[in-house]
Order: C-alpha cells, then structure tokens, then sequence
C-alpha cells in the first residue's frame, strides 16, 4: 500500500513536537511513519463485524464503595499542637508583605 509521506508532513509534526530533526532524522521518521500507516492500513483490512469494542485486553471492573471514616480525621489532636488555631486550622504569621 506503500503510503508516501511527504517532507512537508514531516517539517509540521516536527514543529507539532518541537523536534528539530537532520535530514537523515527526518528520512528516518517519513519510513517509520509510512511503515505505521501502512500497519494501520492492514488492520483495516480485518474483519471486525461482531466485535464488540474494548478498552482493555481482560475483563476489569470497578469496585465501588461508600467512603466511610473509621478512624476520624485527628484534627483535634492535632490543633492541640498548634501554638495558635483559628476556625479549626493552624494560624501562621503572615509571610508576603
């Protein structure tokens, strides 16, 4: 299928990427690109009718459960420490001027 991909192709995903690319980097990456595209093409020719489209190769669930504390937050043991509190947090003298 050969997909020919064109120097100006690779100068725009070079500036897309912020790559600076010599021009054997550039050759380099036009083949390995025309080489992903023809994959695709390929992939393309598979039949796929039936399939049903997935987001991971094994079954994954969700486990979902209620956020319940068990052991409280220690606020209060905390702030016990703090040389001065104000509406449950700590009061810190002003930095920035």
């Amino acid at each position: 299928m050969a997909n020919i991909i064109s120097d100006e192709t690779i100068e725009y995903v070079g500036i897309l990427a912020k790559l600076e690319l010599n021009e054997e980097e550039k050759e380099r990456a036009k083949k390995d690109m025309g080489e992903m595209l023809d994959y695709i093409d390929k992939l393309n020719e598979l039949d796929t009718a039936g399939i049903e489209p997935m987001s991971h190769v094994f079954p994954v669930q969700n486990v979902f459960r209620e956020d319940v504390v068990t052991n409280g937050d220690g606020s209060e043991e905390t702030l016990r420490n703090a040389p001065e509190e104000k509406d449950g947090g700590f009061k810190v003298p002003k930095t920035i001027g």
